[in-house]
């Protein structure tokens, strides 16, 4: 339900259809959904692609300030919205006088700040095939039973994987099915099946230990 106080000093609203930003231009600010629901897209290999749906609850806008560049997607109002548009300034206010709020947008800025992090270390290795057994090793890494289990099932799709290792769709789809006939993975439309990830984490592990060798 929205919080008429909070709405009264952070509140902002987007009719359907509004542009609430655009992807590349300069941001200082992210926005919390009260209700409505915002369509998130990202400009990959010359076109428009929808990344997310997001609902009342989600966060969105927060890397341009986390990241200080510019945005890397766009927003769009999917019908009438309301949001708590939160920036630098406006944000110390936020933390004192909201903690609960302020702790749940911590948590997800810690996350988004762990996802870029990863994602450096997925990039640094020049190999297409070991980025993105790197790829499969970090969603492995969010099950709850990896490091126990060695084999775990990953739910996600070509695209996910390509826009995490930097590679086209058709090089991730070549190399994932390699893996696959090889008997490493098998592979399906909107999951894949790790068969081995102890193999896999030790590949990298390795890779990264030569790499820290040079």
């Amino acid at each position: 339900m929205l919080n008429d106080a909070m709405f009264d000093k952070f509140g902002k609203g987007f009719k359907e259809g509004a542009i609430i930003f655009s992807e590349f231009e300069p941001g200082n600010d992210f926005y919390l959904i009260q209700s409505g629901r915002v369509k998130i897209t990202k400009i990959i290999q010359g076109r428009e692609k929808i990344i997310d749906i997001l609902e009342p609850g989600d966060i969105f806008g927060e890397m341009a300030i986390l990241e200080q560049q510019p945005r890397s997607a766009s927003a769009f109002a999917l019908e009438d919205i309301k949001v708590l548009h939160f920036n630098k300034e406006n944000f110390e206010i936020l933390l004192k006088g909201n903690p609960p709020l302020a702790m749940k947008l911590l948590v997800v800025f810690s996350k988004r700040i762990y996802d870029a992090k990863r994602r450096l270390m997925i990039l640094l290795l020049k190999e297409p095939n070991l980025r993105v057994i790197d790829t499969l090793n970090m969603l492995a890494e969010k099950n709850p039973s990896y490091g126990q289990l060695n084999e775990i099932e990953i739910r996600t799709k070509i695209d996910e994987v390509a826009h995490w290792c930097a590679l086209s769709e058709l090089e991730v789809q070549n190399i994932l099915n390699n893996f696959n006939r090889a008997g490493k993975i098998e592979l399906f439309h909107d999951h894949i099946v790790l068969k081995n990830t102890a193999d896999f984490r030790r590949q990298i592990m390795s890779r990264r230990k030569k790499m820290m060798e040079k």
